[in-house]
């Protein structure tokens, strides 16, 4: 609906499969654990380049349900 309303989204998942079954407009996709889908607490280093590439994706999708695994380790990447 929001998307019907020409609001732009994007999603932010650790669970591929859910994702490919309910085909968000586009989403990222993080292989991190489950209920850190913007990373470790506390490291906003880390939260912001996980939301800098989501909204990155806003502006570069160029079809509908497009998801994009972004390949950073969890606590193992060196952020901004």
């Amino acid at each position: 609906m929001v998307e019907a309303a020409g609001i732009a989204t994007v999603g932010i998942s650790i669970e591929r499969k859910f994702t490919e079954q309910t085909r968000p407009p586009r989403a990222i996709f993080l292989k991190w654990p489950y209920g850190h889908p913007l990373g470790e607490p506390g490291n906003i280093k880390q939260q912001r380049a996980v939301l800098d590439k989501a909204l990155e994706l806003l502006e570069t999708a160029r079809e509908p349900g497009m998801i994009v695994d972004i390949p950073w380790k969890w606590k193992r990447e060196t952020y901004g």
